[in-house]
């Protein structure tokens, strides 16, 4: 990705936790009919010098087989990201030199696509990421509430995934090229905002001169 040194961030438990906190990603390949991309679940585990990606995609789907292995797959995580008005700059009452963009927090991995087509393997994944995303729940679902027939039987109509990354970057636009007052400002106007404006104000904080809310 194109990454200005000032926008770049490259602390693991950073981005560790950007990972976590998008939950999705899309995972991008190459294969005989050109680029494909499917938006999955995944979770970040420990392996090798940046951590592996898990997840799963549905049998029928088509990327898992066509893959290109002599290519590297791609996945996006985007955790949060905000409309920036020039509205939200002192400065533009200083000058009017001012555009709108957009800020956002970007993490790309790469690495060798592997499937793993073993019930047992699968399975183990399905669990582990129902108590991921269970566990923030009131009355967290376990995949044992289900009856053992039905969970083979919906086991059997998805394989696993990997992604044991080889090369990650990770680029946080937090208006850093700006004068203090409009990242100030900026990280104000996004606190008002929609989730994911807020999401990214939280982020913003340190910049600001704020402590993260």
């Amino acid at each position: 990705m194109y990454l200005p040194a000032a926008f770049v961030e490259s602390r693991p438990e950073v981005i560790a936790a950007a990972i976590a906190a998008a939950r999705i990603g899309e995972l991008i390949t190459l294969g005989p009919a050109g680029l494909d991309a499917t938006t999955l679940p995944w979770l970040l585990e420990p392996g090798g010098e940046h951590g592996r990606l898990v997840g799963h995609l549905a049998r029928a789907n088509p990327q898992w087989r066509d893959v290109d292995r002599a290519q590297e797959a791609m996945v996006i995580f985007r955790p949060a990201d905000a409309y920036v008005s020039p509205s939200f700059y002192p400065s533009k009452a200083e000058h009017g030199k001012v555009v709108p963009t957009w800020n956002y927090c970007a993490v790309h991995a790469w690495g060798p696509l592997v499937v793993h087509d073993d019930a047992a393997w699968v399975e183990a994944l399905v669990r582990r990421l129902t108590a991921r995303h269970e566990s923030g729940l009131s009355r967290p679902w376990s995949v044992d509430d289900a009856p053992p027939a039905f969970v083979a039987s919906m086991v059997r109509a998805i394989v696993g995934i990997e992604v044991p990354i080889t090369r990650l970057q990770a680029k946080w636009k937090l208006s850093q090229n700006r004068p203090a007052a409009d990242i100030a400002g900026v990280r104000g106007a996004l606190a008002s905002g929609s989730a994911s404006d807020r999401a990214l104000a939280t982020v913003m904080a340190p910049l600001s001169g704020e402590p993260p809310a």
